[in-house]
């Protein structure tokens, strides 16, 4: 699966009717969701704001919209193009601000789908690495010993709290999750083993 890097758009216009499409990278649904709203606030001009988004280390997670086009003339055709794209953690809008013309279901369908490819066209996009986040307590004997093999594994501290012992919290790729751990027991003697947490993406 890919990532979009940064944030895209491109405008189409077809038979007066302007489409505004703009793909941004999102974490989950629920942030997609609440972008979508978002720009239904912003562009409150505007007849339509259909989107479409997919999630998930496997883009598994999937969602559309029509908002008031004819069913399957809208969020779908943008759906399948993202579906297409193999990009995940991203959603896509297209905005329409109508021209006076009707351009009939397949009219419909054919500019939401070239909106939705134009705007990914120019995208830049990286590989998706899935990534496991970790807890770990050490004794302050084992602390810096640790610490100094983070970057070997690609590891970073993203918490740190210091009291009878140090709570680490940190993300690495899942990949290297299995030799960090065994590294961590092999420098603590086993005193000390890092408890994966949910594993994200990104």
């Amino acid at each position: 699966m890919l990532i979009l890097r940064q944030g895209t758009r491109a405008e189409l216009i077809v038979r007066r009717s302007r489409f505004l499409g703009e793909a941004t990278p999102v974490p989950s649904a629920e942030a997609a969701r609440a972008l979508q709203r978002e720009r239904k606030r912003l562009y409150a001009d505007a007849n339509h704001v259909v989107f479409a988004f997919v999630c998930g280390p496997q883009g598994g997670v999937m969602g559309c919209s029509d908002d008031g086009e004819p069913s399957g003339t809208a969020g779908r055709p943008v759906l399948e193009v993202l579906k297409g794209s193999g990009i995940t953690n991203v959603l896509l809008t297209v905005t329409r601000w109508f021209g006076g013309i009707l351009l009939g279901t397949g009219g419909l369908v054919r500019a939401y789908t070239e909106s939705a490819q134009l705007v990914l066209a120019d995208a830049t996009v990286a590989e998706l690495v899935p990534l496991t986040r970790f807890t770990l307590a050490l004794s302050y004997i084992h602390y810096e010993a640790v610490r100094r093999r983070f970057p070997e594994f690609a590891a970073e501290i993203t918490g740190e709290e210091f009291s009878a012992e140090v709570a680490l919290s940190g993300v690495l790729p899942s990949a290297n999750y299995a030799a960090f751990s065994a590294a961590v027991r092999d420098l603590t003697n086993g005193a000390a083993v890092p408890v994966p947490l949910p594993e994200t993406a990104g």
